[in-house]
């Protein structure tokens, strides 16, 4: 195969990858499926949690809830809000450090109350075990404040419910100065009957969040039981719910930028489950062993629950402090995380020293070409005497075209004689991929990118060039429909594409030379709707290899136009 095929089939399939990844194909679950089939069995030797759920119909909005309930204030440096007494429910959060757009003063909102339009929500309990029936602290409980009402990072707040038959029901909830909340529920029994409890926790969303699903990003259900990832889309789980056993682990729904997520009791056997139905989607778990509660006793059980900005520092931090199974994966680093994460590292230090991702952005490019730098030269030396070649690869191919097997081998020894390698022409395309699936994942998942800007008109590093050649870059007074927004990025990146292209040996068979052609147009076209800092890389790194390929090619003595 004639070395331009090689490099044609090469940079073809790559496009088709990046695009195909990012809007077609479904994200893969780190599990086998052989393993997800066995962890998918039911268990009844714990209650349902359903059991244990009221579901109201009506809808109210979100200000009437807050206003209506009595509730506990929040607040920390990150986040504020308040926890609704009807049924202790974590159900009113605020992230008081990001607002919902690039130039709005509005803070996201995250969690909203039960029966609201977007209700979202963490609750806790118990389930009963037995035959008895047992009055337990349901949605519409209405708990007692026991001292202070305002939670802090200082100021911890304890509830409390008597269900009027020698049972008090306690809750003891701490928040750190970031997004954990710490919940210690407890039962004493005061009456003259021994009792079995199932301590659990559940996250409800109602609703999947609104926007188009981009197939790079997981977004739905995760969780991580004993040393297995598994991530679940919600409409997987609206065909089938999934049910697994695990004695250690942790599980939520996530987000782009946000997750909630809720750790059991280290220790303890427990049942997870994903569930939706009715257009309400949950991830709940119950501990499979009972708590025995005899009389004059009482039981506790610890819960861990997060309502997080997924910062990678802090997500990691809890990681190591908790000692939480792989917490660090609730941020979708893909299969190439050991690539990926540590990429992350370097820019974000060249960001603190410079202040600026998109400067940081071009300082690791121009590390990952001095890098690199030997392995291009020789990739570059060998497309210069290709180049050189060239002449005498046409008169071979005018000499032999009715005979490709002549031809093939007059082209073999004519490498081999001028101790030329036509495949390592490809060697910079090659370089280049794992970089860019990298930098795009990264640019794409890391809330520390979010509303970062480059400079001038590029004011977000995490979305696509604003501008437009369709309407002369603003000087219309026009807005193109979203496929004619193709930037001024994308049209350098493109233009140096093509600077690039002449470089390079011109493939011998017309139409390959015509699709080359009008390659750098199809890129251009193709990455407009990426990150913009996606773009600058790119953009970055070819003016850089165009400076050393030019610089090689003087040296060899190649006419470079």
């Amino acid at each position: 195969m004639e070395t331009r095929n090689v490099l044609l089939a090469v940079i073809l399939s790559t496009i088709v990858l990046v695009f195909w990844a990012t809007f077609f194909e479904a994200p893969i679950v780190e599990q086998q499926p052989e393993e997800k089939q066995i962890t998918k069995s039911e268990d009844a030797s714990s209650p349902s949690i359903d059991e244990n759920q009221k579901n109201l119909v009506t809808e109210i909005t979100r200000d009437e809830l807050v206003g209506d309930t009595k509730r506990i204030k929040v607040e920390n440096e990150n986040i504020k809000g308040s926890i609704s007494l009807q049924g202790a429910i974590i159900d009113d959060i605020i992230f008081k450090n990001y607002n919902e757009t690039l130039n709005g003063e509005n803070k996201v909102i995250f969690l909203n109350p039960k029966n609201s339009s977007e209700e979202y929500f963490i609750e806790t309990g118990w389930a009963s075990g037995g035959n008895e029936k047992i009055k337990l602290p349901l949605g519409d409980t209405v708990w007692k404040v026991k001292g202070n009402s305002t939670l802090t990072p200082n100021n911890p707040v304890t509830i409390e419910w008597d269900n009027g038959e020698g049972l008090i029901f306690t809750k003891k909830i701490e928040l750190d100065e970031k997004f954990l909340f710490k919940i210690t529920q407890g039962i004493k029994n005061n009456s003259n009957k021994s009792f079995q409890f199932y301590p659990y926790a559940q996250i409800t969303r109602g609703g999947k969040p609104e926007g188009m699903q981009i197939y790079i990003l997981h977004e739905g259900f995760l969780g991580v039981f004993g040393e297995e990832l598994v991530e679940e889309d919600y409409d997987d789980i609206e065909k089938e719910k999934f049910t697994i056993n695990s004695s250690k682990g942790w599980l939520g729904i996530t987000d782009k930028y946000w997750l909630t997520a809720i750790v059991p009791e280290k220790g303890n056997e427990f049942k997870a489950e994903f569930v939706a139905k009715n257009e309400k989607y949950r991830a709940n778990y119950i501990i499979k062993n009972p708590k025995i509660l005899n009389p004059g006793n009482s039981i506790t059980n610890n819960i861990n629950a997060f309502v997080a900005a997924k910062e990678v520092a802090v997500i990691d931090g809890y990681a190591e402090q908790l000692k939480i199974e792989k917490f660090d994966l609730a941020i979708d680093w893909g299969w190439f995380y050991f690539f990926t994460k540590p990429l992350f590292f370097v820019i974000d230090y060249f960001f603190k020293l410079t202040g600026n991702f998109g400067f940081a952005i071009v300082i690791i490019t121009a590390l990952v070409r001095l890098i690199f730098f030997p392995l291009a030269n020789y990739s570059f030396k060998s497309m210069a005497k290709m180049k050189i070649l060239q002449p005498e690869m046409i008169r071979l191919k005018e000499l032999h075209k009715d005979d490709k097997v002549k031809l093939q081998q007059e082209m073999m020894a004519l490498y081999k004689r001028e101790k030329v390698n036509p495949i390592s022409g490809c060697l910079p395309v090659l370089i280049q991929i794992p970089f860019f699936f990298a930098i795009y994942k990264m640019l794409y998942v890391t809330l520390e990118m979010r509303h970062q800007p480059f400079f001038g008109w590029i004011k977000d590093l995490s979305e696509r060039d604003p501008t437009s050649i369709f309407n002369l870059f603003g000087l219309i007074p026009w807005d193109p429909p979203t496929f004619l927004m193709i930037g001024a990025w994308p049209i350098l990146m493109g233009l140096s594409m093509y600077v690039q292209q002449k470089l390079n040996p011109t493939p011998p068979d017309p139409i390959q030379a015509k699709i080359f052609m009008f390659f750098p147009l199809f890129l251009t076209i193709i990455l407009a709707p990426f990150p913009s800092g996606l773009v600058v890389y790119w953009t970055v790194n070819n003016i850089l290899t165009i400076a050393q390929q030019w610089v090689i090619m003087r040296g060899t003595k190649v006419k470079t136009v």
